[in-house]
């Protein structure tokens, strides 16, 4: 079994300044997961199962235009989670087209929460750090085109590896 997920990257220069974020604020996982929108959490699969799930993630890719991501501001799931994520003003609805097309078939599964299309900038640290993400990123913006999403696997440190990209609509 291996863990995967599936996530449009944030790209650079905004990744780094998401991920410095992170580290300013004491997130332990800043240096193990690349700042992006989650499409599939993660997710154990049989490697076996692997070369099937490729192909189901290349059909999804195919019935999705590439799109424009508008990122702006911030958000918290408090107090239900200890989570302030960066919001997400245009992109959504493609968002969750994918999340839909992607958690299927050999990936089917169900969630913890009803998915919401987010950048996570802080999570699981003390209410100081999630208010200093959530002050210190609130007039954060970036504009960028989604073209493709990934699929990541995590290592046996936690780290969350690049794997297959999976351009959209070709």
């Amino acid at each position: 079994m291996t863990t995967v997920g599936v996530a449009v990257a944030i790209p650079q220069p905004h990744a780094d300044i998401l991920t410095t974020w992170r580290r300013r604020v004491g997130d332990p996982a800043a240096d193990l997961v690349f700042p992006h929108v989650t499409l599939l959490p993660p997710t154990r699969v049989a490697g076996a199962s692997m070369d099937e799930v490729e192909a189901h993630l290349a059909a999804a890719a195919l019935g999705c235009a590439p799109f424009d991501m508008h990122l702006a501001g911030t958000g918290t799931f408090r107090p239900v989670s200890p989570v302030v994520y960066i919001q997400i003003a245009r992109g959504v609805s493609q968002c969750e087209l994918l999340e839909r097309a992607i958690r299927s078939g050999p990936i089917a599964r169900d969630l913890d929460f009803p998915y919401h299309p987010h950048v996570t900038v802080a999570q699981e640290i003390g209410d100081d750090g999630l208010d200093e993400a959530y002050d210190g990123l609130s007039g954060f913006v970036a504009r960028f085109p989604v073209d493709r999403f990934v699929l990541f696997s995590r290592d046996t440190a936690g780290a969350w590896r690049w794997g297959t990209e999976f351009p959209l609509g070709s």
